[in-house]
């Protein structure tokens, strides 16, 4: 089932709303709901394709999750579980993805933008409802392999920041990229201790992610700025970018997240930016996915090479 955005559904607040609400559904102790307690950490997949879903369509989803705490990632639409067999429960509240349908000749659409990685096409927001495996009936889940993946998520992340070649020096107590520098400042590993749901390890690889989404974004790179249509809050998109590009690596490495400690301090923004602005999280969340593509990119490189 889709739903075009000549409607009044508008598929933009949706999306902001549904991540809007599992932000402030944690209030009392503010964290991200891509920040995972020990369940999904992996990127959301469609039960069609079996392949992840991209951009921002992996943070409303992780974020409808969340709230409803459902403890896998699979998802489909209505009829992608019938023809599997499966049937979705009476009752059951969906949740909203987006794909993007090139406009034809003539065809008009106040949501149409041009601004895509497609170059200049012209392209129309569309919605579409998906349900997660948990609010179907009649669906098995197929067996893990628990011995298929021999390979340790930190030995991954350590194969993709080698083959990245950023400089990164550590000691102290700061975590920060410099611009000016190109240099990536991270505190002695001894400072990571780890958490209640994630180690030393895994906290410091996600803070370290954290950092190289930073530095993907330097103008030589991916040269991303955010400043003429954010202005002020231009610190608080990149900020943005980088927790979600963090989120994404450590799903696409297989490593528990784990908030970055100044996570609270700027929590505050992130909902002031997706109240005021409804398409925030979409161009965040596409600026994240591209940097996370162009970071796993250095680690399939090495592969090849190896091989």
């Amino acid at each position: 089932m889709t739903t075009s955005s000549h409607e009044r559904f508008d598929v933009y607040t949706s999306i902001t709303d549904q991540i809007i609400a599992a932000i402030e559904a944690g209030a009392e102790h503010p964290q991200m709901p891509w920040h995972s307690q020990g369940s999904i950490i992996e990127r959301p997949i469609n039960v069609a394709s079996q392949r992840a879903y991209r951009g921002v369509n992996t943070v409303a989803l992780w974020a409808s999750a969340y709230c409803q705490e459902f403890t896998h990632g699979l998802w489909g639409t209505y009829r992608q579980w019938q023809d599997r067999g499966a049937q979705v429960r009476k009752g059951e509240k969906s949740s909203v993805i987006i794909f993007y349908k090139d406009i034809e000749p003539g065809e008009q659409d106040a949501d149409a933008s041009s601004e895509d990685d497609r170059g200049n096409r012209r392209f129309i927001a569309r919605a579409s409802r998906v349900f997660n495996v948990a609010q179907v009936d009649g669906y098995i889940m197929p067996e893990i392999d628990e011995a298929a993946d021999t390979v340790t998520p930190c030995e991954r992340a350590e194969q993709l920041i080698a083959a990245s070649g950023a400089t990164i020096n550590i000691g102290g107590t700061s975590a920060h990229y410099n611009r000016r520098t190109d240099c990536i400042a991270m505190p002695d590993r001894f400072r990571f201790t780890g958490t209640k749901t994630s180690g030393a390890s895994e906290s410091w690889y996600s803070v370290l992610l954290h950092e190289l989404t930073h530095w993907s974004g330097a103008e030589h790179r991916l040269a991303r700025t955010f400043g003429e249509r954010f202005g002020d809050d231009a610190y608080a998109m990149e900020e943005m970018v980088a927790e979600l590009g963090a989120a994404f690596l450590c799903g696409d490495l297989g490593i528990t997240v784990d908030p970055r400690p100044d996570h609270a301090d700027y929590i505050g923004h992130w909902l002031r930016i997706l109240k005021g602005d409804r398409k925030a999280i979409f161009t965040a969340a596409s600026a994240a996915n591209k940097a996370a593509e162009y970071l796993l990119s250095f680690g399939q490189t090495e592969v090849r090479e190896a091989a």
